[in-house]
Formats: structure tokens, sequence, C-alpha cells
């Protein structure tokens, strides 16, 4: 079977704006999105048409879509209904730590720490979260910088495994400090 000709599909969520995945399309993929309100695409590896959420239910419902000005790349601005990457995060420009950890915390490796910790249940990597927290403190009051930044790798690391955990994404993390940037931004005399 021949490739069908293929345009670059770049999902965005809507609501958010972020970019949550690339994809391909070609001229039957972007037919039946248009027709269905759901997103359609090729998939290379598979050479076939495929409805994103076919087989985990996270679907795509298209609000808008848009060439791009010379017409070999299409946005689509969409409403996900779950995560849009395989490995559970919301978007697959994710930091590859997080699709690490969310992936790990899915399929529960054997050997693996994130897999270990979660285990544990809440009181484990809470207690790991707090324990990476006081050392990150004690390491930002007074120790070298390699120190600090070992300490807040650990710190990020353990509050990944906090969030995959309760089954929430680090995007949630960002909107909250987006909403309380723009909140501060729209208070009188701010400049």
């Amino acid at each position: 079977m021949t490739q069908p000709d293929l345009k670059a599909a770049i999902v965005q969520d809507a609501q958010s704006g972020r970019v949550l995945m690339l994809a391909w399309m070609d001229d039957e993929a972007l037919r039946l999105t248009k027709e269905t309100g759901e997103a359609h695409f090729w998939s290379r590896s598979r050479q076939r048409l495929w409805r994103k959420g076919e087989t985990s239910g996270n679907t795509l419902a298209v609000v808008e879509l848009k060439d791009d000005c010379d017409g070999d790349a299409i946005l689509l601005r969409v409403d996900p209904t779950g995560p849009a990457c395989h490995t559970g995060s919301l978007s697959c420009f994710a930091p590859w730590l997080w699709r690490r950890v969310s992936e790990r915390a899915q399929t529960r490796p054997e050997g693996s720490y994130v897999a270990l910790l979660l285990e544990g249940g809440p009181r484990k990597y809470a207690q790991k979260l707090g324990e990476e927290g006081v050392e990150a403190a004690l390491a930002a009051a007074g120790e070298s910088d390699e120190r600090l930044v070992s300490e807040l790798a650990d710190l990020w690391f353990a509050s990944y495994v906090v969030l995959a955990a309760r089954g929430l994404d680090p995007a949630a993390v960002e909107d909250e400090l987006a909403r309380r940037a723009a909140e501060a931004d729209a208070r009188p005399g701010h400049s």
C-alpha cells in the first residue's frame, strides 16, 4: 500500500491553547474529521486511518479546523476527553520526566521506583514529597548550587509521582500559576 499525501496536523486544546500533539492527515482523514466532528488521522506506523480515542476513549472533539498559509499543515483546535498522549500525559509535548513518570504509574513495571512509591500508597509518596521538600529548603539555605539543583530534581520527581498518583497532570499546576498571574495582572495599579 502506498502512503497517501499527508499534511501535518497540529492539535491544540481550544480552552488552554496548549499544543497537545502532532499527527498526520490525508484527504480521507480530513473528510471524516469534518463529517464527524472528531479527529481522524493517518497512522504512518500502521499504514491506516484511525480515529483518535478508538481504543483509549480519549477522543478529540474538533472546535475549529484551519489550514496554514501554504496549505501543507492543519491546525485542529479541540476539546479533548482525556489525555492526548499514549503515555497518559495531556500533551505529547510534556516534559520527558513527566511522560516517564506517567507511563510508569500506568504500567507499574517491576523494579521501577515510581511503582515502588505508588504501591506504598499515599503515606509513602506523601512522606517522600515532604522529605524532598525539606532537603531542597535546606540546600537553598546555604549549600552549593550543585546540591540545590540535585535536591530540587528530587523534589520535582517526587511532585510528579504525587501528581500521577492523584491522576493529575503538571499542566494543572501550570494552569493554576497562569490563573494567579492573570489575577495579579488584573489588580489596579499593577504595571
